[in-house]
């Protein structure tokens, strides 16, 4: 009796698929994907083109992986991650390092792409390497792949967070907390911080509860620090919005100097230097400002984050939001609508939906002077939107 395509069933299993929904791909019973795994039938010739593209194999070397008697040779380039998850026992560095690349290119692709159109590809990617982790064998490699899982799960929650624009709460903490007891599992502070600071992101913005948001806060802060000036400012700097949110003035005032601080202690060998730019702490001390009701602080930094960030950006977005509703609190209705108008000019360029969210909370604002023509534009352009959402 042959022997099980163990295999086949791994490479299955690493692209997502169970036996059902990869019968419905093909276009055969599940009865035959357990027939072909179990060795007891091979995929006919009609069949075999729709299965290799289904598992993302060329149809050669689909028929290598259905008819192997030993492990197949390690290919170089692109294929090194296929290998590796057709004989996951033996995945190797180099196979970890690029699945890790591929989070990296994911999350640079962040804010020039839609969350919604990335999900798939970073949930697939996430698999793979969870795939990978539990059946490596090699202690350094197993280390490298809960890295990897860490990097991918928080990736992964901000693209869902996104994605339902700041509403599933749910989903978003559950891959940030995946993500921070992997790296706890492996006592790497820089990447549970990163986790944690991202929970505190769905605390603060989504959630509204500010006191989960600062206790997150806090911990994001102790799990940098000696590790990372960048990520011990950020964490800092959300604090102070969490004060902000509460009203302690003094003590939000407080976190934006020491994040200050932070950001100007930071050295070329920051493990994270990619996570600071120039305009944070402004777009952040305006954040504060506007929610202390102080629009004459708030106006002037967002102004700069205005003019400094880049158009393709989903923080661009927010920050012009929030300075429309500076316009909308001190009742310059033309100025209110010109930077929303900006605002959504961003959001249309990147989709973000955090900027969507905070786009339709500031429309909101206006509904007392939706009779004036400049108000009334706004929303004409804010009903495109929803129509393109």
């Amino acid at each position: 009796m042959a022997p099980p395509r163990k295999a086949l069933t791994d490479r299955r299993k690493a692209e997502g698929f169970s036996r059902e929904s990869l019968a419905f791909v093909v276009g055969v019973a599940e009865k035959t994907v357990g027939k072909w795994e179990r060795n007891e039938a091979t995929p006919e010739p009609l069949n075999q083109p729709r299965l290799a593209k289904a598992l993302r194999l060329t149809t050669q070397k689909l028929i290598d992986l259905l008819n192997a008697d030993a492990e197949p040779e390690v290919q170089d380039g692109l294929d090194r991650v296929e290998w590796a998850l057709a004989n996951p026992s033996q995945a190797d560095f180099e196979a970890v390092a690029r699945l890790r690349n591929h989070v990296v290119e994911l999350g640079e692709r962040y804010d020039r792409e839609r969350s919604t159109a990335l999900l798939a590809e970073a949930g697939q990617l996430l698999g793979q390497v969870r795939f990978l982790r539990q059946h490596a064998h090699r202690y350094g490699v197993k280390r490298d792949l809960l890295a990897a899982e860490a990097e991918a799960a928080t990736l992964m929650g901000q693209f869902a967070w996104d994605a339902s624009q700041r509403r599933d709460h749910l989903e978003a903490r559950k891959h940030f907390d995946r993500a921070a007891e992997a790296a706890r599992e492996i006592n790497d502070p820089v990447l549970e911080s990163i986790a944690l600071l991202r929970t505190s992101y769905v605390a603060l913005y989504g959630e509204d509860d500010a006191r989960d948001g600062l206790r997150l806060t806090e911990q994001a802060a102790v799990a940098a620090r000696g590790n990372s000036e960048v990520l011990e400012g950020l964490a800092v700097l959300h604090t102070a919005e969490a004060h902000a949110m509460l009203g302690e003035r003094r003590a939000c005032e407080r976190a934006l100097d020491l994040a200050q601080d932070h950001f100007g202690q930071k050295t070329e060998d920051d493990p994270v230097p990619e996570m600071f730019s120039q305009t944070q702490h402004d777009r952040l001390a305006g954040a504060c400002y506007l929610r202390l009701e102080d629009t004459t602080k708030a106006q002037p930094s967002l102004e700069r984050v205005a003019v400094q960030t880049r158009s393709r950006s989903k923080s661009r977005s927010i920050a012009l939001a929030n300075l429309s509703l500076t316009h909308i609190l001190q009742r310059d209705l033309e100025q209110a609508a010109a930077s929303l108008h900006l605002a959504i000019d961003s959001v249309e360029g990147t989709w973000g939906g955090g900027g969507l969210k905070v786009i339709f909370n500031v429309a909101r604002e206006l509904r007392p002077w939706r009779a004036e023509p400049v108000v009334d534009q706004v929303y004409d352009r804010l009903l495109t939107v929803m129509a393109a959402t």
